[in-house]
């Protein structure tokens, strides 16, 4: 999928049988001897010819059958023999700055995700701007992905009790944010007030899995997602070895070395019963978390991207999380082997996987990341 390209177009009704007689103003162009991804069904449509003009698909022909065609010469003709087109890209697991880092920079990270092919993001951190920039993005007003967006943080200080967790999902619903976002540290008893609630003025819910709550429980409430393949490494630890789960680290790895793999299969086959997918942000893991050197990262081209303010704050810390005491390049290998079976299970025998970098993050540049991410769910 080296050659994949990202098609920013609308498509529109189109046949075999429209001819390229039809007149073809000056923005036409033919990509010719492009496969094409059917993301219906996942099938390769080879050798095609698409014709497109001012942003719409007009046609899709055999290549067999409009080899011998003259274009006119205003029509921009692309040899894409060997590549792949697409339909955009959606990143599942994205974020959208607050208003509070400048208008400047949400304008440039929307715009980064759009440049790369990412023409919907669900975006992973609520905010009331994100209700704004969703409508004008509807509105064609901004260059912009169409968004999706979370509500505010979900988590141990902003619901510390049941009641709280209520009206908090009451507030999300009536503001018209798309879907409650977790993060660690929700107690037991205001999870489930949480989930009624959720249930019964039906909004989603989806991110982390905080440790009260654990795998198994999460994934039977149904979530709608749950991100970074959280708790799941959690889930593979037998009740013999009488850990105290809020010692797990950083998503698990303090408990690698009593993770049982055989009880994958338990936690993939429930994810698929509940209808719960998974968004493994394994870019993270791969990148940030990981023995790949944080210069070596800084210097990757798609850097140039980001100001070098985030660069060097990226290379902190990356630096703080992989060159203290507590991380171990062995460790971390048996770890992210761990992480790539489980996430081949889901995406084989589980509910599925969405694609999601967690952009802009460290070292994952928005839109540019989600290439890389697509590379380890591959």
């Amino acid at each position: 999928m080296k050659y994949l390209i990202p098609l920013l177009i609308v498509l529109t009704a189109c046949s075999s049988s429209t001819t390229p007689q039809m007149e073809l103003s000056s923005a036409a162009f033919v990509f010719q001897d492009v496969n094409i991804i059917d993301v219906r069904d996942g099938n390769v449509l080879k050798n095609k010819d698409m014709v497109v003009d001012s942003g719409r698909i007009l046609a899709i022909k055999d290549r067999s059958d409009s080899q011998n065609i003259s274009w006119p010469d205003h029509v921009e003709v692309i040899d894409a023999s060997g590549k792949f087109i697409t339909p955009g890209l959606a990143e599942m697991h994205a974020h959208i700055p607050s208003p509070n880092e400048g208008e400047d920079w949400i304008e440039d990270v929307l715009f980064l995700y759009a440049a790369h092919g990412v023409t919907t993001i669900r975006g992973m951190l609520g905010h009331p701007r994100h209700l704004e920039l969703r409508e004008e993005a509807a509105n064609n007003t901004i260059l912009s992905p169409r968004i999706y967006t979370s509500s505010t943080s979900f988590n141990g200080n902003s619901v510390p009790t049941p009641e709280a967790g209520r009206q908090k999902v009451i507030a999300s619903k009536e503001a018209g944010y798309d879907f409650l976002k977790f993060h660690p540290g929700i107690k037991l008893d205001v999870h489930d007030e949480i989930i009624r609630t959720a249930k019964e003025i039906g909004i989603p819910c989806a991110g982390h899995v905080s440790t009260d709550v654990g795998i198994r429980h999460a994934i039977q409430s149904d979530y709608a997602t749950v991100d970074h393949v959280d708790g799941f490494l959690e889930g593979l630890v037998p009740s013999s070895a009488n850990v105290n789960p809020n010692e797990n680290g950083f998503f698990g790895y303090n408990f690698t070395d009593l993770a049982e793999r055989s009880r994958i299969p338990e936690l993939v086959a429930l994810s698929k019963e509940h209808g719960v997918w998974v968004v493994p942000t394994q870019a993270l893991f791969e990148r940030w978390f990981s023995d790949i050197p944080a210069d070596d990262l800084a210097s990757e081209p798609e850097m140039k991207y980001m100001p070098a303010s985030t660069i060097q704050s990226w290379v902190n810390r990356k630096n703080q999380m992989t060159q203290g005491p507590g991380f171990d390049p062995d460790k971390w290998k048996t770890f992210n082997d761990i992480r790539r079976e489980m996430i081949y299970q889901i995406q084989h025998n589980g509910q599925g996987l969405l694609l999601g970098c967690d952009a802009p993050q460290v070292f994952n540049v928005p839109g540019y990341a989600i290439h890389h991410e697509m590379q380890y769910m591959l």
